[in-house]
């Protein structure tokens, strides 16, 4: 059984993260889509609310498991026996951080690989962070997003501005 491990933030998860998981459902028995824990930055979702709204947008791909995980990538690939990593290229810039991180992952796991998926063109510019900063500023990203993660996002921008007021 080949497995794939798709690492992430995924705040909030999009329709590119989606896709690029549909897709490599096609190529692997099992895609693990991990929510990576970075203390560095300040999420709009808590771990557990991101998980849920994964598990609900991939509720149709029985060959999807949704976990969380801590520390270096490479240790998640051994606990999980994933055979690849899956990252996703939206444009070119994306690809040197992208490299110089498979290249880090195989000099502390030999035989960690690293596939690249390019998006769907529709799906190309889509990023988590263009996505908050739309919705914060009242325009329509409702199509960029699952539905679920939509009537999510639409909650946490109501609950920040009645925070705010």
């Amino acid at each position: 059984m080949k497995t794939v491990l798709y690492p992430g933030s995924f705040d909030p998860f999009t329709n590119g993260h989606l896709d690029l998981v549909v897709r490599a459902g096609k190529l692997f028995d099992r895609v693990i889509v991990a929510v990576a824990v970075n203390p560095g930055k300040q999420p709009m979702f808590t771990l557990a609310e991101r998980e849920s709204l994964i598990l609900e947008a991939c509720r149709d791909l029985p060959n999807v498991q949704v976990v969380s995980f801590t520390g270096l990538l490479v240790e998640a690939i051994e606990t999980l026996h994933a055979d690849a990593v899956l990252r996703g290229l939206r444009a070119f810039s994306d690809f040197e951080y992208e490299l110089q991180m498979a290249l880090m992952n195989r000099g502390l796991k030999r035989d960690c690989e690293t596939i690249f998926l390019t998006p769907t063109l529709k799906n190309s510019f889509v990023a988590s962070s263009l996505i908050k900063e739309v919705a914060r500023l009242g325009g329509d990203f409702s199509k960029y997003v699952p539905p679920t993660v939509a009537v999510a996002i639409s909650a946490k921008i109501a609950q920040e501005q009645t925070f705010h007021d």
